[in-house]
């Protein structure tokens, strides 16, 4: 029997009526009103009904098939094809977004307080903008082929003159990788270097994402305290002498701030010497260093090839980009550019044009130097703010690009980050960060506090302290 359903068809606006057909079918046959065997009607019949040539219906009829959605059977007629059936509820479902404790909402604009986002009032929109466009028409004027997997030369040079003058790296820019962001350097680097099943230093307190993001590579991170010189290297020998990776924020350690000292460098150097492991080192701030000028990278000091060495664009331009550098020994280059071919090539080349001409015309620096003054007075104003304001038994500290708010002991620091939502704020909590003693606090960014207001938003902050 013919199944009877009915087609809408737009003849003024819409798209082709080809397309219009096939959608309308598909539609049918996902939402369940055309079931697995119904018979549709043939071309003629289809086309008489709709008003439409029959090579119009027969064109529909034919990219369904191919499709795997209808099937052919001569005399027999055409016919909805089986197909597993979807799980209960799953066509309903609400979407869920990924990692719903840490992400208040993707594609939001940010509020006072959130970390990992600069400065909303003082990015250079009208000048990205015109770097975009042009980048955009030198990128549909440039040859058809497959783009260098490691990304841009151009970008890679200027990426490799800034961390010789900003970070005191050596490198040249075969060492360097353009990557979706850090976590697609980190992923790129714990597969090449086939850490799976390892376990790894982690610094305790240290940034949760980081965390996740090694166990489901398959390593177990193993927490590390970290005190006034940054990672404790006998700490970790200690407890962990067989792991085989560290991952370390030496120039700002994430979240306190502290500069990994030159005695903890060097004997973090030499375990990885002589145990043959391996430094991840996730310059997260890179130069935003607020206080005096930021202390070389780690890798500045490798002499061994044991250090790989992450960077983005994330904090300095726009998390938008998802574009981050991944810079690792001469003796690994050509494998790590292998890896990236296969596994993970360069995100797109028009972002990489817009920021390797950022750099190159000298807009970079001047854009950090710009934000490190902007955010040393909203941090000074913040702190100044919090310490007026907050409560007895909370404990204010400066640390990078955010200040960490000590809370009392069984302080709900999760609730209060939720609760604070609602009222237009966006502190993290603390407690995530800390597996050693997971002692409550908030941490409270720099970056979107204007100093004439740092005031009015911790008043409203404390209203939800204890």
């Amino acid at each position: 029997m013919v199944q009877p359903f009915s087609i809408a068809l737009d003849r003024a606006s819409g798209p082709p009526l080809t397309e219009q057909i096939a959608a309308a079918i598909r539609a049918a046959i996902f939402d369940g009103r055309l079931a697995a065997g119904a018979r549709l009607p043939s071309w003629r019949d289809l086309a008489a009904q709709l008003g439409v040539a029959r090579g119009t219906v027969k064109a529909a009829y034919e990219r369904l098939t191919d499709e795997q959605l209808i099937i052919g059977q001569g005399a027999a007629g055409t016919r909805i094809a089986a197909r597993p059936a979807l799980p209960p509820g799953l066509s309903s479902a609400p979407e869920a977004p990924p990692l719903p404790s840490f992400f208040r909402d993707f594609e939001s604009s940010p509020l006072p307080f959130q970390m990992g986002v600069p400065a909303q009032d003082a990015f250079p929109y009208a000048h990205w903008s015109r770097l975009m466009a042009r980048a955009a028409r030198a990128a549909a004027a440039a040859p058809v082929g497959y783009p260098d997997p490691r990304g841009l030369p151009a970008l890679r040079r200027e990426i490799a003159g800034y961390l010789a003058l900003a970070r005191g790296i050596a490198c040249s820019p075969a060492q360097i990788v353009v990557t979706a962001g850090f976590g697609g350097a980190l992923n790129l680097a714990i597969r090449t270097l086939k850490l799976e099943g390892g376990s790894a230093w982690f610094e305790d307190p240290g940034f949760p994402l980081t965390r996740i993001a090694l166990e489901l590579t398959g390593i177990a991170p193993h927490p590390v305290p970290v005190d006034e010189e940054g990672l404790d290297v006998m700490a970790g020998l200690r407890s962990m002498p067989d792991a085989g990776l560290a991952v370390v924020t030496a120039g700002q350690q994430a979240p306190t701030g502290v500069t990994l000292s030159l005695a903890r460098r060097l004997a973090l150097l030499d375990w990885a010497q002589r145990s043959g492991g391996w430094i991840i080192e996730d310059d997260y701030l890179g130069e935003l260093q607020l206080k005096g000028r930021a202390a070389p990278a780690l890798a500045s000091l490798d002499r061994a090839g044991r250090v790989l060495h992450i960077g983005t664009f994330s904090k300095t331009i726009t998390p938008g980009l998802r574009l981050g550098f991944l810079v690792v020994p001469a003796g690994l280059a050509e494998q790590f550019g292998t890896a990236a071919a296969c596994l993970a090539p360069a995100p797109a080349a028009v972002i990489q044009r817009a920021v390797a001409d950022f750099m190159a015309e000298g807009h970079f620096l001047r854009h950090l130097r710009r934000m490190k003054r902007l955010y040393t007075a909203r941090r000074d104003a913040l702190v100044a703010a919090l310490r007026q304001a907050a409560p007895a038994g909370c404990v204010v500290r400066p640390g990078g690009l955010a200040v960490m708010l000590d809370l009392p002991d069984g302080t709900d620091d999760i609730d209060i980050a939720r609760r604070a939502v609602l009222r237009g704020l966006a502190p993290v909590p603390l407690s995530p960060w800390r597996k050693i003693v997971p002692k409550p606090g908030l941490l409270l960014g720099v970056t979107n506090v204007p100093v004439e207001r740092a005031g009015a938003l911790c008043e409203r902050l404390v209203t939800l302290l204890p």
